[in-house]
C-alpha cells in the first residue's frame, strides 16, 4: 500500500496531472474537493467559520461565498490560520477515510492531491512526494488568466503560499508542467515507470 502526495503551487497544472492519474486508473484523493465539502451548511466547520468570520461572508442561500472569504484570507496572514485551524482538521479525517476506503477496495497505490501538503507539514501523512513544477512567471500568468486577476490579486495568491522554488527540495519528483501536456503525459508516464507503481 503506496500513499503518493501530489503538490505544487496555485495555477502550476496539478488538477491536470491529477486528471492524468484518474485517467490512467488511479483513485485520487483531492484535498480541495473535501475542503469545499467541510464547509457546506450543517457541517461542523461551517458553524465555525461563520463564528469566526461573521455572516458577511455568506452568499443569499447561506453557502460561503468563497470569494468574500478569499479576499479576507489572503490579505491577512494570522485570518488565513484561524480558517486553517478550522478547516484543516476536518480534511484531512476525510482524506484519511476515502485513502482507507480506496485500500479496502483493493488499490495498492492512492494519490493523495494536497496543495499545502509542505506548508501543513504533511508530509508524514505519504510516502513519495511530486511536485508539479512552473516557474514563478509563469504561474503568475495562468493564474491572472485562469481567474481573471490583476497582476497585484495573482502575486498576493502566490505569496500566500510556499515559493514553488522551495517545494523542490521535498520532492521525490518532479514534474515540469511548462511544456505541452503530451510532455507532462510522457513524464508522468516515465516516472510510474521508474517507481514500478501499481494501481
Amino acid at each position: 500500500m503506496l500513499k503518493i502526495g501530489l503538490t505544487g503551487g496555485i495555477a502550476t497544472g496539478k488538477s491536470t496531472v491529477s486528471l492524468l492519474l484518474k485517467e490512467r486508473g488511479f483513485p485520487v484523493v483531492d484535498a480541495d474537493n473535501i475542503a469545499r465539502q467541510v464547509v457546506e451548511p450543517g457541517r461542523v466547520a461551517y458553524g465555525k467559520i461563520v463564528d469566526v468570520f461573521g455572516t458577511g461572508i455568506l452568499n443569499e442561500d447561506n453557502t460561503i461565498a468563497r470569494k468574500k472569504l478569499g479576499a479576507i484570507i489572503f490579505q491577512d496572514e494570522e485570518n488565513r490560520q484561524k480558517l486553517n485551524s478550522i478547516v484543516h482538521p476536518e480534511v484531512r479525517k476525510a482524506m484519511a477515510r476515502q485513502t482507507e476506503e480506496a485500500f479496502r477496495s483493493g488499490s495498492h497505490t492512492v494519490f493523495l492531491d494536497i496543495p499545502l501538503l509542505i506548508e501543513s507539514k504533511l508530509m508524514p501523512m505519504v510516502d513519495k512526494i511530486i511536485v508539479v513544477y512552473v516557474p514563478e512567471t509563469i504561474q503568475l500568468q495562468r493564474l491572472m488568466a485562469r481567474d481573471n486577476l490583476t497582476r497585484a490579486e495573482a502575486e498576493s495568491r502566490i505569496q500566500a503560499q510556499m515559493p514553488i522554488d522551495e517545494k523542490l527540495s521535498y520532492a521525490s519528483a518532479v514534474l515540469y508542467n511548462d511544456g505541452t501536456l503530451e510532455q507532462t503525459k510522457q513524464q508522468l508516464d516515465q516516472l510510474l515507470q521508474k517507481w514500478d507503481i501499481r494501481k
